[in-house]
């Protein structure tokens, strides 16, 4: 059962050292991110997966200990997904690695992960269903959940500016801070490609994997559009029923 979840944007220029000079824009970012992920370390989950986009439509699995490089954007700084190392399979998608460079950053030590790649091209109603099978996979599962909105917030941004775009990342970010998942799974699959979202599929895997786990609390803890894209950094947990 889902027992919390962080979720996190995933551009690679989160990590300081493909930042280089601009780093310290997205200082807040990071430390939003560093909270949400205590977040997860306090519910005591017995798994954390990963989840984040993929290119194919997935889901595509990542055992712990799967490697991921920033070599793509320049920067000689590999990660590995949790602890170990050398997994079989293939290298982690991008937003995959953002996530497991949080993790290293952190010293996450509070249960073993394990990472999920989902595409544009996974429908609702499969993102719902992975979203359910992933909840399932232990008694107390977190998710650390990767994906930008719109990136057409400015003229600069990398799709241009949209008018859509804002008011879109407001209503995203008034359902991921409420865990609102009924909004989550009904976000619109052609506008989400229309202003270039990346967390369109991994959001409402979280809305599936929240379908069964009571009533949550959201918090959101960081919302803003450097660079003409949206980030959004939110924690979900669940509320404790008191046992008569």
């Amino acid at each position: 059962m889902l027992v919390a979840a962080a979720v996190c944007p995933c551009p690679p220029l989160l990590v300081p050292e493909v930042a280089a000079g601009a780093a310290a824009e997205l200082d807040t970012a990071r430390a939003a991110c560093r909270d949400a992920l205590g977040v997860l370390a306090a519910a005591r989950p017995d798994l954390l997966v990963v989840v984040g986009p993929a290119d194919g439509a997935g889901p595509e699995s990542y055992p712990e200990g799967t490697p991921g490089s920033f070599r793509g954007f320049g920067v000689d700084l590999d990660v590995t997904l949790g602890r170990g190392g050398g997994a079989p399979g293939g290298r982690l998608p991008y937003g995959l690695a953002v996530g497991a460079w949080l993790l290293e950053r952190t010293g996450w030590a509070a249960a073993p992960v394990e990472g999920r790649g989902v595409g544009d091209g996974l429908t609702a109603e499969r993102c719902l269903a992975e979203g359910a099978a992933l909840a399932g996979r232990a008694e107390r599962v977190a998710l650390l959940v990767m994906g930008d909105a719109s990136a057409c917030r400015t003229l600069k941004a990398p799709g241009y500016l949209d008018e859509r775009a804002a008011p879109f990342d407001a209503d995203l970010a008034r359902a991921l801070g409420a865990a609102d998942t009924a909004a989550l799974r009904a976000l619109d699959d052609g506008l989400s490609r229309e202003l270039k979202v990346s967390g369109r599929a991994p959001w409402q895997v979280l809305a599936g994997a929240a379908a069964d786990a009571g009533e949550l609390d959201g918090t959101l803890l960081y919302e803003d559009a450097p660079y003409g894209v949206g980030y959004v950094v939110a924690a979900w947990t669940r509320v404790a029923v008191n046992q008569p």
